[in-house]
């Protein structure tokens, strides 16, 4: 199996993609709507179809990109039925499966207090508990209808009673945490451990937090999804008739309209901007795939991380500087470079052929 822990460094948000690389199905949790392109290149360089996106809750700090993964790829959206969510594909419930790939299975644990809708999924060895369990802490409950009582209640009796050694993945950390275990905030969440249930609603109550910054914006887009105003009547529509919201698209019809909008060099081109010099090579594939054979002085950044990591990697740091990208066969190097285009470089180039056309001409 294939997982990727993805971080929004606007909103201090982690995605989740889960993928079966025999069936090529995938799964997202919690995906970010400023990160929609980032997550197809991510799909197209593992030639993944996404089959859903799971919300752990309507968000009041980020706007989901299940409305438009919907649009894009054909994924069907499920929230909570407490949510209000009514364009949601799946009205989710406690108890639900989620199958997918080759017998996998994620499971619906209802962990509410947060909000009245907020869920937990269980996958194998791993839990993602979004705003309800955080790692040394939890999510707040002094709006959307949160309640501190349940929210303890369903810590302590639902998620605290996995076994030990589960994994906890949560919606967010704000100190650089990507997993803890059940064992660690069972015995060191400073909120729970050894707190009553009065006690913890007495923590929560005097938490005195700031209004999130993106509350009147983002609960009321994720009530649709996260589609504007403009999408949402059609996709009441369409949710009525049971089908996706617009014709779904390809990866590969992705890569053919970024083809579109971008400069292709062959690889007999390539070879001489190296030679003459003064561009920076990049390889945006995986880091196995690097590791096997490589371009000589090419810097990895993989594409699915390539706006999240893009402003660590100092070669990038000019973005007049002209930019060569390559990847196995030419596909997210072309996503890649429109991405880069996007982010304001100004002189980006794609090798058409990848790495394999680079191999064949010796």
């Amino acid at each position: 199996m294939l997982f990727k822990q993805l971080f929004d460094a606007e909103t201090w948000t982690y995605t989740y993609m889960i993928a079966d690389p025999v069936s090529k199905d995938a799964v997202f949790i919690d995906p970010v709507n400023t990160h929609i392109d980032d997550y197809i290149a991510l799909l197209a360089a593992h030639d993944l179809q996404l089959k859903y996106t799971l919300e752990t809750h309507v968000h009041a700090d980020h706007i989901t990109a299940g409305g438009l993964l919907r649009q894009r790829l054909g994924a069907q959206t499920a929230v909570s039925e407490l949510c209000g969510a009514t364009t949601a594909d799946i009205q989710i419930q406690d108890g639900d499966i989620f199958t997918f790939g080759e017998g996998e299975q994620i499971k619906v644990i209802a962990t509410p207090g947060h909000t009245r809708g907020s869920l937990s999924f269980l996958w194998r060895d791993r839990v993602f508990t979004g705003d309800s369990l955080f790692i040394g802490g939890c999510g707040r409950t002094d709006f959307q209808g949160g309640d501190a009582g349940a929210l303890y209640d369903c810590i302590t009796q639902r998620l605290f009673t996995l076994p030990a050694e589960t994994l906890v993945y949560p919606g967010h950390d704000y100190q650089g945490r990507w997993v803890s275990c059940i064992a660690q905030e069972r015995e060191t969440n400073p909120r729970l451990s050894g707190k009553s249930r009065e006690q913890f609603i007495d923590i929560m109550a005097n938490l005195n937090l700031p209004k999130p910054r993106l509350i009147d914006e983002a609960v009321p887009a994720n009530r649709y999804c996260g589609l504007d105003e403009n999408e949402r009547q059609d996709a009441i529509v369409v949710r009525e008739q049971n089908a996706p919201l617009r014709q779904a698209w390809t990866v590969q019809d992705l890569v053919a309209q970024a083809k579109q909008q971008i400069t292709e060099v062959t690889v007999a081109t390539a070879k001489q901007l190296l030679n003459e010099g003064n561009l920076v090579l990049v390889d945006t594939r995986e880091e196995s795939e690097y590791a096997a054979g490589h371009i000589d002085n090419a810097v990895l950044l993989p594409r699915g991380v390539l706006e999240f990591k893009i402003g660590a990697v100092p070669e990038l740091a000019d973005k007049a500087k002209a930019v060569l990208i390559y990847c196995r066969t030419g596909g997210r190097s072309a996503l890649a470079a429109h991405s880069m285009q996007e982010l304001g470089y100004k002189n980006v180039l794609s090798m058409a052929g990848g790495f394999e056309a680079w191999q064949k001409a010796g």
